[in-house]
């Protein structure tokens, strides 16, 4: 019987799952397969390579490190292995064409998915968290925002949502109580977007032209001014952090947000290829 040992410096899932397919093609063919994940060292790679020299065996690896891809063909022929590399060729071809250099980071690919597939959900969970909605399922979100109208909770929760934060958003709204399930969140999970009262009086004048609504009372000053009096009043006493929008971007009010959950020490999460590190740890 052949052994296909799968060796990869992360988990070997991917490489394992490339080699089932090829087996697919000769049915009934007397094969099995060894996973062998975390392979990081060049020690580890002559251990591996010296236990398929005991047994009739094909080596196929995904080893991204240059080092360790030098290793393996070296200790390979020493010890009479067939040994396949499956990303270094690839790795080659890209890196002459791009005229770059690879990361050399195990797990990569696989990261990447698991962060498409985090997004997704979370803008899903976005959509249906929005403006107060499901407010009894608010324990489920990482970030809550809450703020009167138009102070850009909306917009800012879905840039929250597309980078993978399970966002929700709750309105502020004048001598209406706050549902008993936002107050029973951690104030670390909970910020309160205000705005200038004159800025947020001109978007509220634009917003009833646009819609033909009453300009009164939405977008008179002295209702403006209560409902940012009342925001403020219950962001100090449930010790929620402020965070003023006026004159900034979505991504600003974003990013700043992302500093604070992450300073309270909350679960950062940030897209791998937004190069800050922030996703959690996962293997290819």
């Amino acid at each position: 019987m052949l052994t296909v040992f799968v060796v990869s410096d992360a988990t070997g899932e991917t490489a394992e799952q490339v080699v089932r397919s090829a087996l697919i093609q000769f049915e009934g063919a007397p094969a099995r397969i060894v996973r062998v994940g975390r392979v990081l060292t060049a020690e580890r790679v002559r251990e591996v390579v010296g236990e398929a020299s005991r047994e009739e065996s094909l080596v196929v690896h995904t080893l991204v490190s240059d080092e360790l891809r030098r290793v393996m063909p070296s200790e390979a022929r020493r010890r009479g292995v067939d040994a396949m590399d499956l990303m270094g060729p690839l790795l080659e071809r890209l890196a002459t064409h791009l005229r770059l250099s690879p990361r050399e980071k195990p797990g990569l690919f696989r990261q990447l998915a698991e962060a498409k597939s985090r997004e997704i959900e979370a803008v899903e969970f976005a959509f249906r968290h929005d403006d107060g909605e499901r407010v009894e399922d608010l324990d489920r979100a990482e970030v809550v925002l809450v703020g009167v109208s138009r102070t850009m909770r909306t917009p800012t929760m879905l840039y929250l949502a597309y980078r993978g934060w399970f966002a929700a958003n709750v309105p502020v709204i004048l001598r209406i109580p706050p549902h008993p399930r936002l107050l029973a969140l951690p104030p670390s999970r909970v910020f309160c977007l205000t705005m200038e009262a004159g800025r947020l009086v001109e978007l509220r004048q634009a917003r009833a032209k646009a819609h033909r609504v009453p300009l009164e009372p939405y977008a008179s000053v002295p209702h403006v001014q209560a409902e940012l009096r009342e925001a403020h009043g219950l962001a100090r006493r449930q010790r929620w952090e402020e965070i003023d929008v006026t004159g900034k971007s979505v991504e600003e009010v974003a990013r700043e947000i992302m500093t604070l959950l992450h300073a309270a020490g909350s679960p950062r999460y940030d897209h791998p290829e937004a190069g800050e590190g922030g996703i959690r740890e996962t293997d290819t």
